[in-house]
């Protein structure tokens, strides 16, 4: 059975391409899912792929993930240096976890630089503009010991441990 993989994607994402593209580019969120959408089929993985600017929201995709998603992908944009709630409802979720940012949020301003979220994440991947999603995408399905075999030998003989 295929895996399924929770995309999630926090407040503002859905002005990528418009918002300080200085710090985040010019590709739009669509291009971004549709990238993770061919990519899922390469994989053999079902994605589903959320915007939400209410942290209520993200919170509830958190929770539907429960028992319906192996692997999740979070990009809590300003939510990952404030949300209590979504570490409490990540907590939740027992698959592999994964923070991604755009931007590498270690290199930038002080109220940027900590992300409050990892904790309660198996990985972070941040610092890789777009190809972050699909870094994650690979890096999920890898984890979960689901990388087909048309995908290069050498990506499978990295174990994932999945331990800090």
């Amino acid at each position: 059975m295929a895996a399924q993989i929770m995309i999630l994607n926090g407040p503002n994402l859905n002005f990528l391409g418009i918002r300080e593209p200085h710090i985040y580019g010019r590709t739009t969120l669509k291009e971004i899912e549709a990238s993770c959408q061919a990519l899922a089929d390469q994989l053999g993985v079902s994605i589903s792929f959320h915007q939400s600017n209410m942290e209520g929201e993200l919170v509830s995709l958190i929770q539907s993930a429960h028992g319906n998603a192996d692997a999740m992908i979070i990009n809590p944009a300003g939510y990952s240096f404030t949300s209590i709630a979504l570490i409490d409802a990540l907590k939740i979720f027992e698959g592999p976890k994964i923070e991604l940012h755009i931007s590498n949020i270690h290199a930038r301003d002080e109220l940027h630089r900590h992300s409050i979220i990892s904790g309660a994440c198996t990985a972070v991947i941040c610092g890789l503009g777009p190809f972050g999603y699909l870094a994650a995408l690979l890096a999920a399905v890898q984890n979960l010991g689901q990388l087909p075999g048309t995908i290069p030998t050498a990506l499978h003989g990295l174990a994932a441990t999945g331990k800090a």
